[in-house]
This record gives structure tokens, sequence and C-alpha cells, in this order.
């Protein structure tokens, strides 16, 4: 097999649906000239599926049975864990913000993690140590649930913005 016609079998086989590329191995051997790129219409993922309807669900009732803003709230001035796990929080999404809204809507950079390569694990280990300041302050009302309901409720609040746009 001569290198063009393998090139040309690798196009076709990313271009072509597999009916089409069978009908074209049965036709021979066309030329580049005659094959034609097939676009496959596909419709978009409902926003709203099983999925994203089940953790937004989830973090719903664990608000409700836990109590969740109301041990926040009592919890905020006793821990100082907490207030740098918040202060954490705020890095980090000042981070994404920074990153969404500057960088890609005002500034046009598309590509803002190939130009300023430290943000994204900046905004990343921000974010985890976060999470674990916030396990460790709230370990005393929830014990060993705790990495699982602030789990949930991080899956909760990302489907709900998913369901935003």
């Amino acid at each position: 097999m001569d290198s063009s016609r393998a090139r040309q079998q690798l196009r076709r086989r990313f271009l072509l649906l597999p009916d089409a590329e069978a009908q074209l191995d049965r036709e021979g051997d066309a030329g580049p000239e005659t094959s034609t790129a097939v676009e496959k219409k596909e419709k978009p993922l409902p926003r709203l599926n099983i999925h994203s309807g089940f953790w937004i669900l989830a973090s719903i009732v664990v608000t409700y049975y836990v109590d969740f803003f109301k041990t926040l709230k009592e919890n905020f001035h006793t821990s100082s864990w907490f207030l740098c796990g918040s202060a954490l929080l705020l890095v980090s999404l000042s981070i994404a913000f920074y990153c969404i809204v500057y960088l890609e809507w005002y500034c046009g950079i598309g590509e803002y993690d190939v130009k300023y390569p430290a943000l994204i694990p900046i905004t990343t280990a921000s974010f985890i140590a976060a999470g674990i300041c916030f396990n460790i302050a709230l370990w005393h009302v929830w014990s060993f649930f705790t990495p699982l309901l602030l789990f949930t409720q991080f899956m909760g609040v990302v489907m709900f913005i998913t369901l935003l746009g």
C-alpha cells in the first residue's frame, strides 16, 4: 500500500460516516477531489439529565436534613479552619472569575492556560486546600460523614451552575 492511498484512507476514516466509507471502499480508489465530508448532525445534550438532577436533588436533601446553613452559621466564628478555608475558596473563585470574565470575555484570550500557565494549578491547589480546611473545620459536627456531605454539596452547586449556562 503506497503512502498516498494510506493517507487518503486515514482522511476518509475521520471525515466520513462508516456507511459512506464502506461505500467508497466498494467503489474502488477514488481521487481526493471526489470525496466529500459528510457532516453528522448531532443534537446538543440536554442540560438537565438524570446525573445532574440526582446531584442537585441530593444537595437539596443534604442541606435540609443536616441543617447545613445553620451549622455553618454556628461554626463560622468558632473555627479558624473555617476562616482559612473561606479565604482559600475566595482566592480560588477570584482567579477563576479573572480567567473567565476578564481574560476570556473581555480580553478575548481563549487559551489563557497557555498564556498564563500558573493560573490553573494555583486555582486547583487553593480549592483543594479550601476543601481540606472545611473538612477539618466541620469534622467535629459530622465526623466521617463530613467529606461525603461537602462533596455532595459541591457537586450539587456545580450541576446547578451548569444548568444556568
